[in-house]
């Protein structure tokens, strides 16, 4: 049976496109504040979650909300189970936006908003793959499980009560990272180094804040610092606007009296993806770590500036490493706090690393750096390890040979330091939506997805979840 997959997408593509708008719309950021027992990531994430199993139940399919962490959507039978994972929650909007990020915007052949490309987008495509298997009624002999996170993007608490609920599938792929294919991920380990919190120096640090997820290079930061006395705070003044012209950042400082607040504006991107940012809160305590602070503040700003600033690879903490095949250990400072006199302050450094090392020699290493008198440094939880299946495994070799098939270029495997629901499965990969040489504007303010990708991917994803099922 020869089957046509593009011509199957070109007709269903508005409906495709008009699900996806719908579901943009939905704002799934996690809230903490807001969660209950109902919803255990907040409204949003919840909203996002029964708004696709929605649309199962409206097509037909087998659908269940598991306590409303995740669910499926189910189609077909059989003694083994395909999984495909996605995940509607996405990481929060933040600043520099075009266009609101929550009301879709088509402009250029790309459509605009947050969750787009991470992981809405890709998730319909997937969606509507499995929906024309179903349609054409085609013959499979697998059970097609197709399974909705609505924690990915913090601490897939998601997925570790649906899996305390229900059976894994035997093996699958997540659609949440780029094509040809990702058959590797590098180890996914967040250590935070805690601080005192006190001021015993000429000058107080009363506030630094920067970052909003542990996965998110910050795009802004902001500190409060009392000086001795109105003249030094507006020389500082000066001095951090002069500071501002010879950086790839921009800012200001206000001045009231002897107190100055400082903001500054980088640039957010991946935290898998460090390089691509410009992070904000290492550029402002580099500013102020020359200043007379003492304690817990200076050992806070120091630390920062002398090990952090400017150094997404670990090398000035000496513990960089490379793997032949899994590459380089990425460092991601995702978050800055400090409240003076406060219970506690902290920087949230987010590994990825590759075999041949660990959390224990990363802990270590900083430790001999910064010293045991000066820090305390905290494992986070949802460590994850290494991950890598085989290139010669036949779910890889399928999910290869299908997009050479599609797009005429040669399938190379990849490893990555994202971490993706791929890995939730021992034979669990990470296949599209994005495709070589793509804009990867994930995590970053005008996120979007270009609609050729999508329907190319929804065409691709339909005939290797056929392959992999019949």
């Amino acid at each position: 049976m020869t089957i046509d997959w593009k011509k199957e997408v070109e007709s269903r593509k508005d409906d495709l496109l008009n699900d996806l708008v719908e579901l943009l719309k939905v704002k799934s950021e996690r809230e903490d504040d807001k969660k209950s027992e109902d919803a255990p990531f907040g409204p949003g994430p919840k909203a996002a979650l029964l708004h696709m199993l929605g649309y199962g139940e409206r097509d037909g399919f087998t659908v269940k909300n598991v306590d409303n962490y995740a669910g499926h959507i189910e189609y077909g039978e059989g003694d083994e189970t395909l999984g495909i994972f996605c995940h509607m929650d996405v990481v929060p909007a933040g600043d520099g936006w075009d266009t609101d990020p929550y009301v879709p915007v088509i402009k250029d052949n790309r459509i605009y908003a947050r969750g787009s490309s991470d992981d809405k987008g890709p998730s319909i495509a997937a969606y509507y793959a499995l929906k024309i298997i179903r349609d054409l009624n085609l013959p499979i002999s697998k059970k097609i499980r197709f399974v909705v996170g609505s924690d990915e993007e913090s601490g897939w608490g998601d997925m570790d009560y649906y899996f305390q609920h229900e059976e894994k599938p035997d093996f699958g792929f997540s659609p949440d990272a780029e094509f040809p294919i990702i058959n590797g991920e590098k180890g996914n380990v967040s250590l935070r180094l805690h601080f005192a919190s006190t001021n015993t120096g000429a000058v107080r640090l009363d506030s630094f804040k920067a970052g909003l997820r542990e996965n998110m290079v910050p795009g802004k930061a902001s500190a409060k610092v009392t000086f001795n006395d109105e003249l030094q705070a507006k020389t500082v003044a000066d001095s951090f606007n002069y500071f501002l012209t010879s950086r790839p950042v921009s800012g200001e400082a206000k001045v009231d009296g002897n107190v100055v607040t400082f903001e500054v504006v980088g640039k957010s991107a991946h935290g898998a993806s460090p390089h691509l940012g410009v992070n904000a809160g290492t550029y402002l305590a580099a500013f102020l770590s020359s200043y007379e602070f003492a304690g817990g503040a200076k050992d806070f700003l120091s630390t920062i500036e002398q090990y952090i600033h400017e150094d997404v690879y670990g090398e000035k903490f000496d513990i960089a490493h490379e793997d032949e095949k899994m590459g380089k250990l990425t460092m991601n400072a995702g978050l800055f706090s400090f409240e003076a006199d406060g219970e506690d302050a902290y920087v949230n450094l987010n590994f990825r690393y590759p075999k041949g090392t660990s959390a224990t020699l990363l802990t270590a290493g900083m430790m001999a750096k910064i010293g045991a008198n000066k820090v305390k440094i905290e494992e986070r939880p949802h460590h994850m390890k290494p991950h890598y299946v085989p290139a010669d495994d036949p779910l890889v070799a399928t999910l290869l040979a299908v997009y050479e098939e599609h797009t005429g270029q040669k399938g190379e495997e990849q490893i990555i330091g994202g971490g993706t629901f791929g890995r939730l499965l021992e034979r669990g990969v990470a296949y599209g939506a994005m495709f070589p040489d793509y804009i990867d504007t994930m995590h970053q303010a005008n996120e979007f997805m270009d609609l050729d990708d999508l329907f190319n991917a929804t065409a691709i994803y339909a005939d290797a979840i056929y392959r992999l099922a019949k």
